[in-house]
């Protein structure tokens, strides 16, 4: 598994935020995710593996990561995604939301790291890493969380600070 597969399912979860990055912040640093990454968090919103997203399991997948979040946001998000108004998301579509402007802006990246950040002290524990994947249905034990930290801990403090992220984010790198 890779690290990055999980920080584009928290990041990128609103097209409508991908727009207003690129309109916001045009000459940011893009990073483009590979497709066997957004096949992996495509089939993670797909719990019942029917090869698309109906409303009701993006809404559960957008809860998991985002309790909060309005009903009526995620009936916009989840039409918005639809492009063809079958209600269902394809995985075509999907790769279409996430593709906009050929990449993922760096503010995006940094919305992905503050939801792994759970505690706000910016950094990522392999408690925080370990919670986060626990909400998503990842059977990833603690040992495991902590071998991802130290693989991309750069500065051997135990945790992934926003630099750490940003560069594991940049290089595509593959953790244990």
């Amino acid at each position: 598994m890779s690290m990055s597969f999980l920080d584009f399912q928290f990041g990128l979860s609103r097209k409508s935020s991908l727009k207003r990055a690129q309109s916001s912040n045009s000459t940011s640093r893009s990073f483009q995710p590979s497709i066997e990454e957004m096949r992996w968090v495509f089939d993670k919103f797909d719990a019942n593996e029917d090869g698309k997203i109906s409303r009701e399991e993006y809404k559960l997948a957008q809860r998991a990561l985002n309790k909060g979040i309005p009903e009526t946001e995620l009936v916009k998000l989840f039409q918005t995604i639809d492009s063809d108004g079958d209600g269902f998301i394809d995985f075509k579509e999907f790769m279409e939301m996430f593709n906009v402007g050929g990449g993922v802006k760096a503010t995006e990246i940094q919305s992905a790291f503050r939801a792994f950040d759970l505690d706000c002290d910016g950094k990522i524990s392999a408690e925080e890493l370990s919670q986060v994947l626990k909400k998503l249905g990842e059977g990833c034990s603690l040992k495991a969380c902590r071998k991802m930290v130290k693989a991309v801990d750069t500065n051997g403090d135990g945790f992934i600070d926003i630099n750490e992220f940003m560069s594991m984010m940049a290089s595509g790198k593959k953790l244990p």
